[in-house]
This record gives structure tokens, C-alpha cells and sequence, in this order.
């Protein structure tokens, strides 16, 4: 079962992921972490890059891999995911960007980009911590409902209701959104040694419900996580609102020993 933490809001949240991948930093300057979009890892990002600066941790040989792209977007496209992991997450951290990968959704290359991909996660040694979002209908990444939970990097057709929440990134016009993307998958996903995922708000709740608690299918791709012998589950209160075991979470976090970290 994974580990769930409740906590007041977004702030504590990122404070959390921060000092775990800063310690991570610290113990192993080159590790590889898994980089997510999205609103709800902002805070994780924007607290991680304040630790690095106050405690002057040399990230140069950090390594990192996006979980998707938008297929056929251009990757200077303001929107790209090219372009926001470059914006929240190299830039303000102090990343080295070569070392930064994101899948490749140029549809000339497409065929083999989720091959190729995969087969650079695993050269690299493979994913130390994975930060991942959920999507109302508990997609990660952008395995939507009925998503084989073995499968890799891939093209996948997105749902109209992501594109739907996704137009708020496009000027609220959904069909500038790009119908398909390439995805890590959640067989990939699962490989990374530590997962940590984080949902905020009332919309998640449900999500998360099912996640946590309901059982494992692909309905709700991110519901993989329960098999997993690492996996952090970060929520505020809204979030965790359906969750019929919270008060069990809130004492085990409360009582957990300090040297275990998350």
C-alpha cells in the first residue's frame, strides 16, 4: 500500500518532495529524477529550487526525464512540455539542460520515439524518484483510463475531457490542444525506485479515493501505484476528503520515525 501523507496545503506538500529529492541530491549528485507538468508539482519544484540555493547543493550532474510530450507541438512551442520543464523546473533549480530529456513528439520519429526512450531511462540506470500528478479520471501521465498497466512509452490518443482541461493552456480553445501525445507508460512509470504522487482540491478526491483505496485496474491507470514497494501519496484535505482510512494515515505519518524520511 502506498504511504499517504495529509497535509494543510500545497506549500507543506512541496516542502515534503523538496527535501526528500535535496537529500537525494546530496547523496548521489548524479541521480535521475522524473520530472512531471502540470499545477499540482509547482510547489515541489518551486521549494526545491529555494533548498539548492540556500544550501548551495551542486546540481550540475543531476539528470532528468519528463514523463510526456504533446505529439506534432513544436518544442519551442510556449506550451510544450519541452518549454514548461524548461521554464519550472531546469531554469529555476539550475539544471544542466542537456542532461534534461524530454520524449521526442516530432511525428516524423514518432514510431520509435517510445522505444528509444525507454531504452534511455534504462541506460541512465533508471528513474531514482518519479513525481507524478493525477488527472480527474486518475490518469498519470497521459495513460488514460484503460491504459495497460505494463505498458511503455507510447502514442496515445487523449480523451476529450483532457483536452478539455488542458485548453486553459491554450488560450481556453481546445482545439488548438493536439489530439495525441507520447507517454511514459505505467509499465515504465513503475520502474522509477521511488514514486510520489500529489493532488490537491476537491476535484481530486474521487481520484485519489480510488487510487489509494479502490481496486487495482486500469479504469484508474494511477491505481498501479498500490503495487508498488515505494510509492508516496501527498494530498491536502480536500483531497483526501474520500479516503476512508485518513485518520490510520495521519497517525502513521504522525508516528513515523524521523530517520525514514518519505
Amino acid at each position: 500500500m502506498a504511504e499517504v501523507i495529509i497535509v494543510k496545503d500545497q506549500d507543506e506538500a512541496g516542502e515534503i518532495y523538496a527535501r526528500c529529492v535535496a537529500d537525494l541530491i546530496k547523496a548521489r549528485p548524479d541521480c535521475v529524477l522524473g520530472l512531471a507538468t502540470g499545477s499540482s508539482p509547482l510547489a515541489g519544484y518551486r521549494h526545491l529550487a529555494k533548498i539548492v540555493h540556500d544550501e548551495n547543493i551542486d546540481v550540475s550532474a543531476v539528470r532528468g526525464f519528463a514523463l510526456d510530450e504533446y505529439a506534432g507541438l513544436d518544442p519551442e512551442h510556449p506550451e510544450s512540455y519541452r518549454s514548461v520543464i524548461t521554464r519550472t523546473v531546469v531554469e529555476p533549480i539550475g539544471l544542466t539542460p542537456d542532461l534534461v530529456h524530454v520524449p521526442n513528439g516530432n511525428l516524423d520519429t514518432i514510431r520509435e520515439a517510445g522505444h528509444e526512450y525507454d531504452a534511455a531511462i534504462e541506460a541512465a540506470g533508471g528513474v531514482d524518484l518519479q513525481i507524478l500528478g493525477i488527472g480527474t479520471d486518475g490518469h498519470i501521465g497521459f495513460n488514460e483510463p484503460g491504459s495497460s498497466l505494463a505498458s511503455g512509452t507510447r502514442i496515445k490518443t487523449l480523451t476529450e475531457q483532457t483536452r478539455i482541461d488542458n485548453a486553459r493552456f491554450f488560450d481556453g480553445d481546445v482545439d488548438k490542444v493536439p489530439t495525441h501525445c507520447i507517454t511514459q507508460g505505467i509499465g515504465t512509470i513503475m520502474k522509477a525506485r521511488h514514486l510520489v504522487l500529489m493532488a490537491f482540491g476537491d476535484g481530486k478526491a474521487e481520484a485519489v479515493a480510488e487510487t489509494v483505496e479502490g481496486g487495482v485496474s486500469s479504469l484508474c491507470p494511477a491505481s498501479a501505484l498500490q503495487l508498488h514497494p515505494h510509492a508516496t501519496v501527498i494530498v491536502d484535505e480536500a483531497a483526501a476528503s474520500r479516503l476512508r482510512n485518513k485518520d490510520y494515515y495521519r497517525w502513521a505519518y504522525a508516528h513515523k520515525p524521523a530517520w525514514q524520511g518519505i
